[in-house]
């Protein structure tokens, strides 16, 4: 059995190391929540640059706070998220940084954060079958806040899907719809090298005449 003065060590060492995961501040620990996968994190010299983030201010009304709060040192507590007024500001904060988090993506910079992302397999794989759980990327199907929760892109069948975990609250906006079409411009490399194969329907091994493909797919 451990020693009362072993517990505290052990209690001081988990406080420390919970310390050190989010010591850089809001934009790590909102990144490393629990659906925001997808996320990668913005370096703050892109987001103090204001070139980069021209036609956002007219877009947000606490466009300054929330500005703040992304670049803040500090995570909310647990009495900050249970404020109401402090969650208007906290999925402003957040509506702004995917914004940001748009154009960063598609930056020499931000493509490659996604590309160790996309071999890794963290956006998930494609639900068709017959794409051998192809790894997938992330797409909006609007540049618009509020119109539609995120996609996923499969570069293998060229189709989109919506994902296992639905990410409720992550807007296709904060990744754009030319993501992934950029992001396979650029690595060549990672296309997949064989084509998806098509199933063809048959009724005793039989081919049915002008039937082919699958009700995933329109051909």
């Amino acid at each position: 059995m451990k020693t009362m003065e072993a517990h505290k060590k052990d209690s001081s060492d988990e406080d420390e190391e919970e310390a050190d995961l989010y010591e850089e501040g809001w934009i790590q620990w909102v990144c490393s929540l629990e659906g925001h996968e997808f996320f990668c994190e913005v370096d703050e010299d892109f987001i103090r640059d204001n070139f980069n983030l021209y036609g956002l201010r007219e877009k947000f009304a606490q466009y300054d706070e929330a500005i703040e709060t992304i670049l803040s040192t500090e995570i909310p507590t647990e009495d900050d998220l249970a404020n109401e007024s402090y969650l208007e500001l906290y999925q402003m904060s957040v509506d702004l940084y995917g914004l940001i988090h748009a154009r960063f993506i598609v930056t020499p910079r931000g493509l490659s954060i996604m590309k160790e992302k996309f071999i890794s397999g963290r956006f998930g794989t494609c639900p068709r079958v017959m794409c051998e759980r192809q790894h997938v990327l992330p797409v909006g199907l609007a540049e618009v806040l509020h119109t539609s929760r995120v996609k996923i892109f499969c570069p293998k069948c060229k189709d989109v899907f919506i994902p296992k975990n639905k990410y409720a609250d992550i807007d296709g906006a904060y990744f754009g719809c030319s993501f992934p079409h950029l992001f396979m411009l650029t690595y060549p490399d990672l296309n997949p090298v064989k084509p998806t194969p098509e199933y063809i329907p048959k009724i005793y091994g039989f081919k049915i005449y002008k039937r082919k493909g699958s009700k995933y797919r329109k051909v």
